[in-house]
């Protein structure tokens, strides 16, 4: 008789295990720290996102799964390959330097912001973040995707007597809750058409559904896909997004515009391709549609924003990262035309990779921009290179990468992928819907970026730059430098063993 104990990878699930533990850490440990030493736990959250993501270098060259069905070791719920590894980079990466502006910004809420609390929601948050693109089963998917999410919605209103803060969080928890509820009812009826909650199984039993539960089969998957086009917010499943940004504390907005969608990006590419690759004839033109609609819905509500409006900034980061959503939903289409998916995938990741790096480095800014003007509009930032030319120069850099124009080479290089997935699948048509939109953010972009070098209205105010703050800046900006000056290897990473 076998044993059904079986033993566990530690190794492999060490990332996602790390930020856990710390953030339990921190949990305790605010029980016994005074009020003056509070911003210790900011410095153990940072030390431990930075463990972490250093735990991925002994998987580098591996491909580890933990969490076997005992009589099939080759059907597993818990798999570090390179897939998983992308996205737990860019999520614990992400964290970390959303974490260094949180130091920052707890520092200047004035203790409208609780820190215990605070740093062990957002740990908890990475954790479930870092879990799901390892979850090679229905059940993991979902926890993952629910630790991921029930943290952010508390992190969004934690701020005391703040009315936006609770009317954002509690547009992102009612829009949250029922995509839950759809993937739910979606995955509960792929569970009974199939018999099975494993990804690869799912993907054999479901070309083979009896005749009577083909429908049922067949609502599960529609359902499954509505769910995840809530987490990924794309359209007409965005409306939380620019309220949310704009009611929540400036790195919670960051965490969501890059963390977020990393765990609502991999979660569809782990259903559609890996557990549904049966149904591409299905959901590749539904996603195609969604991404035509998003990147558009997107970038003209970029374009609409005013620049004196309050909290116009953040505003327009929030519409702009809806359009950069469409740019990343067109390969995830096209891996249902392609005959190599893989391919298709890893430019999903590649742009993935991109977008996070320039728009933390575009929170980064604003985050230092919004201690002097606490409405943080576009305006505001009229003559920043006056005061600080070399904040100024980056944000251009960051907006510049954003548009895909140089000296922002990797955001070109990667915009340049994602349309040479979309041609390679014959979607000729997207292609073309995505050339049109990439004009209409060169607008916003442009106008945003000519502002940053516009002489100042009055005298220049002045941006003190704290440490953490300071951080955050140099690795996103030496990062984006990097990257655009060797763009290839973007791409070379992000090939998915997927397959």
């Amino acid at each position: 008789m076998s044993s059904l104990v079986q033993s566990v990878d530690w190794l492999a699930i060490a990332p996602p295990t790390v930020a856990a533990v710390v953030g339990l850490v921190v949990l305790v440990a605010d029980l016994f720290l005074t009020e003056a030493r509070k911003p210790l736990l900011g410095w153990i959250a940072v030390g431990g996102l930075a463990a972490a993501a250093l735990m991925l270098l002994p998987l580098l060259d591996a491909d580890r799964s933990t969490f076997c069905l005992v009589g099939d070791t080759e059907v597993c719920s818990y798999t570090a390959d390179r897939f998983t590894l992308v996205i737990q980079l860019l999520v614990l990466g992400g964290a970390l330097l959303c974490a260094l502006l949180s130091v920052t910004a707890l520092k200047d809420s004035g203790k409208r912001l609780p820190e215990g609390e605070y740093w062990f929601l957002f740990l908890s948050s990475a954790a479930g973040a870092a879990l799901l693109p390892a979850s090679r089963d229905l059940a993991t998917l979902v926890v993952a995707l629910e630790v991921a999410s029930l943290p952010a919605f508390a992190l969004v209103g934690l701020r005391h007597g703040d009315r936006r803060s609770s009317e954002a969080a509690l547009k992102f928890f009612l829009s949250s809750v029922t995509a839950t509820a759809v993937s739910l009812l979606g995955i509960s009826f792929v569970y009974a058409a199939t018999g099975t909650l494993h990804l690869t199984r799912v993907a054999e039993r479901i070309q083979d559904v009896d005749g009577q539960l083909a429908t049922l089969a067949q609502t599960g998957v529609v359902l499954t896909l509505v769910g995840f086009a809530f987490k990924t917010a794309a359209v007409p499943f965005h409306f939380w997004v620019p309220d949310t940004y704009a009611g929540a504390p400036l790195p919670i907005a960051a965490y969501l515009s890059v963390i977020g969608k990393a765990v609502g990006f991999s979660g569809l590419i782990l259903v559609t391709v890996v557990a549904l690759p049966s149904y591409a004839d299905a959901w590749a033109p539904a996603l195609a549609v969604l991404a035509a609609l998003t990147m558009t819905v997107g970038n003209v509500g970029a374009l609409r924003q005013q620049s004196t409006r309050a909290y116009s900034a953040v505003r327009l980061l929030a519409w702009s990262s809806v359009g950069q959503a469409g740019y990343l939903l067109v390969p995830i289409a096209a891996a249902g035309y392609a005959d190599d998916p893989e391919k298709s995938v890893g430019s999903t990741l590649a742009y993935a990779l991109m977008y996070g790096a320039v728009n933390l480095g575009a929170f980064a800014v604003a985050a230092l921009v919004g201690r002097a003007h606490r409405l943080n509009r576009v305006a505001d930032y009229r003559g920043l290179y006056a005061a600080s030319p070399l904040t100024a120069l980056l944000m251009g850099f960051f907006l510049l990468c954003l548009a895909g124009l140089p000296p922002g080479v990797i955001g070109l290089f990667a915009k340049v992928t994602v349309f040479a997935a979309a041609v390679d699948a014959g979607l000729g048509w997207l292609a073309v819907v995505m050339a049109v939109n990439v004009v209409i953010a060169l607008v916003y972009y442009l106008r945003w970026t000519a502002l940053l070098f516009r002489a100042p209205e009055g005298e220049a105010a002045t941006h003190r730059l704290p440490a953490p703050l300071t951080a955050a800046l140099a690795l996103t900006g030496v990062l984006g430098i990097a990257l655009s000056g060797a763009p290839q290897l973007v791409l070379r990473f992000t090939e998915t063993g997927l397959f």
